[in-house]
């Protein structure tokens, strides 16, 4: 049975489907299954996967009640699937930074090695430190930088899909990345080389 296609339109394209029709079970089936998982490894990265399994219902049942307002000419429909989900996750925003910020305090209170511990002790130490020194730069992003870095280095997205999700022009999204990527090798210096460590 082929599907009915209106006169002037195309077949529908894989990345931007038609969604507002009557019957969208199948549809939003194909959605579950291709972008689901991705979109748990990007939630789960920043809520945990408890609350990442909930983001993603959450996400799926927004998408399937808003579907009529997904206009495949503005963009793909993962851009769209991410829009959703990252707006979820600003309901979130506040634990999230809380819990940066506690990483960062822990990594100021780890106790120091002893000397003749083992190096790799103090190979933990050290990027244990680093990783709070990172916690708290990205506790101190702004939303915007913050949706822009993690879409992009957790959900893999290039600037242009990132631009389709937060709807934000592309230039905005470089200009972004440039800056948070700047100021996090700014706080998270390159560690000294295996010659320097050991003179």
């Amino acid at each position: 049975m082929t599907e009915r296609v209106d006169e002037g339109e195309g077949p529908p394209d894989e990345d931007r489907p038609r969604l507002a029709g009557a019957d969208p079970a199948a549809e939003f089936g194909r959605l579950f299954d291709r972008y689901a998982r991705p979109l748990h490894r990007y939630l789960a990265r920043r809520v945990g996967a408890e609350t990442a399994d909930d983001q993603v219902s959450e996400t799926f049942l927004i998408a399937l009640r808003q579907r009529r307002s997904y206009d495949p000419a503005q963009g793909a429909v993962r851009s769209w699937l991410y829009g959703i989900a990252t707006n979820l996750l600003r309901r979130h925003v506040r634990d999230e930074v809380r819990a940066l910020r506690a990483t960062a305090r822990a990594a100021g209170q780890l106790p120091q090695p002893h000397p003749g511990h083992d190096g790799r002790v103090a190979d933990r130490v050290d990027a244990a430190v680093l990783a709070g020194r990172l916690a708290a730069a990205l506790a101190e992003l702004s939303e915007g930088d913050r949706d822009v870095l993690l879409l992009s280095s957790w959900a893999e997205m290039d600037s242009a899909g990132i631009a389709e999700t937060l709807g934000i022009p592309v230039g905005t999204v470089r200009s972004r990345l440039h800056r948070v990527r700047t100021r996090l090798r700014a706080t998270a210096p390159t560690a000294p080389s295996k010659e320097e460590s050991h003179d």
